[in-house]
C-alpha cells in the first residue's frame, strides 16, 4: 500500500507527467490532491497497471480527488523551450489550475523547477511511493494515451494507438518510410541518420 502523505496535517498535492521519451505528441502533467489518509487497494505506479485498470482508476480519481487538473504542453513548444523545461510548464499549469492551494508539492522524480509560493519535495520513484503521486501519474499517462490514439487515427502507420509515440522498431519504421509528421518533436534524434528526414 503506498503511503497517504508525506507530511502530516497539510494539503500535499501529488505532481507527474507522461510523455518525456517519445518522438511525437505532448508531453502531459497533472497535479493531485487527494483526501487525508487516502485509501485504495489497487492504486499504484501508472507502469505496473494494465489499460482496464488505468481507465478504471482514472475515473476514482477524479471523483475522490478534493482537486485535480491535468494540462498539455505542445510538441512545438517542446522543440522550442527542451523536454525539461517542458515537462517543468506543463507541471506548473497543472498546479495553476487546481482548485485548492497545497501547501507542499510531492514531485516525482529528481528536479524540479520552483513552484512560486509552493515548497516542494522531489521524489526518486514517487509514483510507486505516494498515493497522490501515483494517482498523477495515472491522470497524465490515461490522459495522454487518448490524445496519441486519436493522433493514430489521423496518421496511421506509426502505432501511436500502442506505443504512444515512443521510439519503438514500428515507430522508427514509419519514420524511415513515411517521413515525419507535423505531430514529431524536430528537436528529437528521430532516427539515427535523422539529417536525412530533412
Amino acid at each position: 500500500m503506498l503511503k497517504a502523505y508525506y507530511k502530516e496535517g497539510i494539503v500535499e498535492a501529488g505532481c507527474d507527467e507522461a510523455g518525456r521519451g517519445p518522438l511525437a505528441g505532448p508531453v502531459v502533467a497533472a497535479a493531485v490532491i487527494l483526501p487525508t489518509d487516502y485509501k485504495h487497494q489497487l492504486l499504484n505506479d501508472s507502469k505496473k497497471l494494465n489499460k482496464k485498470q488505468l481507465n478504471e482508476l482514472e475515473e476514482v480519481i477524479k471523483h475522490d480527488a478534493l482537486a485535480y487538473s491535468v494540462q498539455e504542453v505542445s510538441h512545438s513548444k517542446i522543440d522550442e523551450i527542451n523536454i525539461l523545461n517542458a515537462s517543468y510548464l506543463a507541471m506548473h499549469l497543472a498546479i495553476k489550475d487546481l482548485s485548492i492551494t497545497p501547501e507542499l508539492l510531492l514531485i516525482d522524480g529528481n528536479r524540479f523547477k520552483p513552484y512560486p509560493g509552493i515548497a516542494h519535495e522531489c521524489i526518486v520513484k514517487g509514483d510507486g511511493k505516494y498515493m497522490s503521486i501515483a494517482a498523477a501519474s495515472i491522470l497524465a499517462k490515461t490522459h495522454r494515451d487518448r490524445i496519441m490514439t486519436q493522433l493514430a487515427e489521423q496518421y496511421p502507420g506509426y502505432g501511436w494507438e500502442t506505443n504512444a509515440g515512443y521510439p519503438t522498431t514500428k515507430h522508427r519504421e514509419a519514420i524511415r518510410t513515411l517521413g515525419i509528421t507535423p505531430y514529431h518533436r524536430k528537436s528529437f534524434r528521430l532516427l539515427p541518420e535523422q539529417l536525412e528526414l530533412f
